[in-house]
């Protein structure tokens, strides 16, 4: 040790000095990637898959994802999210069996745990079709409604404001529990009722007149099939009932229609939903592999002609000129007539006085 000191030049103190320097320098660089990898977002810590969502005018907040079924990009929701309806429908595909409708402008939260899904509706009207053994709760601000299922049968029920202190509730299939969030009253809408709400009193319940009707969702855009169209020529009975009634008379020509435009493709793009993160500075760019390109052609339907040769009838009229241009036409005039009247028989006889006689 003596040797090594004075080898070194360096005292104990600065030796361990040194030693605790190079420990804080070198422990992070191994440490910080494997805090970054534990912190790493897993699929589990997203939360549990609600289902697929669609519709026309739509704006999603928190977590999910996105998957590529056909050609068709689905839309995960899990457990957390958010929806807004602008307008319109937005309709979601329950993993668990069933459908919920979301009738807009409308305000929704959603949040899952093994079989119980619970929807928060803030505004809209919300229709949601039950099938299996998922338990449903719908909170608003001052009621909770709860389906209840007769046997096994599946579950149908309305839960929406017309306006914002006016809720209405229906019971298609199945009844409903009302409960009161802040009191100890509860009222159960039997199946087929329709009751409407004012301020959240179960006391003032009356029956419901058309209000926040909310139909099932009926996708505006037609799905893209892929299987291609092949045209088949007309049978000869299609040909019969499409071809018009036969006259004795030769028809007038048609005339010609305008020569239309050509027809072109339509090209189609899907685009994935956009996500916005304020904590990055830079956005994430959609992957291509989720866009999907469709083209769109019209069959051209089947042209038949169908027409008449009428010979005897050209012949005939060829024959009526030809005969009518060679009958020949009488030269000599009209005979004046035999007996004249008194004026003439006087202009007569004046002029034979004044004619001189041969």
């Amino acid at each position: 040790m003596r040797l090594l000191r004075h080898n070194i030049g360096l005292r104990p103190g600065r030796i361990w000095r040194s030693v605790l320097a190079f420990c804080a320098i070198a422990l992070p660089a191994f440490y910080l990637p494997v805090v970054g990898l534990a912190q790493a977002p897993t699929p589990e810590s997203q939360g549990e898959i609600i289902g697929t969502i669609e519709g026309q005018a739509i704006a999603l907040k928190g977590p999910m994802s996105v998957q590529v079924v056909g050609n068709e990009v689905k839309t995960l929701l899990r457990s957390g999210a958010e929806v807004r309806v602008k307008t319109g429908q937005a309709h979601i595909e329950l993993t668990s069996g069933g459908s919920i409708t979301i009738c807009g402008p409308a305000h929704i939260s959603m949040l899952k745990t093994a079989n119980a899904l619970t929807v928060a509706l803030d505004s809209g009207t919300v229709r949601a079709h039950i099938e299996g053994n998922l338990t449903l709760s719908i909170f608003t601000a001052q009621i909770l409604a709860k389906p209840i299922a007769i046997g096994d049968a599946p579950q149908d029920v309305l839960v929406g404001f017309d306006t914002p202190g006016l809720m209405c509730v229906r019971a298609g299939r199945g009844a409903v529990r009302l409960e009161e969030q802040f009191g100890s009253q509860s009222v159960v809408v039997p199946q087929g009722g329709d009751v409407v709400l004012a301020n959240g009193q179960l006391e003032g319940l009356r029956s419901n007149s058309a209000l926040c009707a909310c139909e099932s969702y009926a996708p505006q855009q037609q799905r893209v099939s892929n299987s291609p169209e092949i045209s088949v020529p007309a049978t000869s009975e299609e040909v019969k009932k499409s071809a018009p009634a036969s006259k004795e008379t030769t028809p007038p020509a048609a005339t010609p229609d305008p020569p239309r435009p050509a027809a072109e493709p339509t090209y189609q793009v899907f685009m994935p939903p956009l996500r916005y993160d304020a904590s990055q500075k830079v956005q994430d760019e959609p992957d291509p592999k989720l866009i999907v390109l469709v083209r769109r052609v019209r069959v051209r339907p089947s042209l038949i002609f169908e027409s008449r040769v009428e010979g005897e009838a050209p012949a005939r009229a060829a024959k009526s000129l030809t005969a009518a241009a060679t009958k020949p036409q009488s030269a000599t005039k009209p005979p004046a007539p035999a007996n004249g009247s008194l004026v003439d028989r006087v202009k007569s006889f004046l002029k034979s006085l004044w004619t001189p006689s041969s």
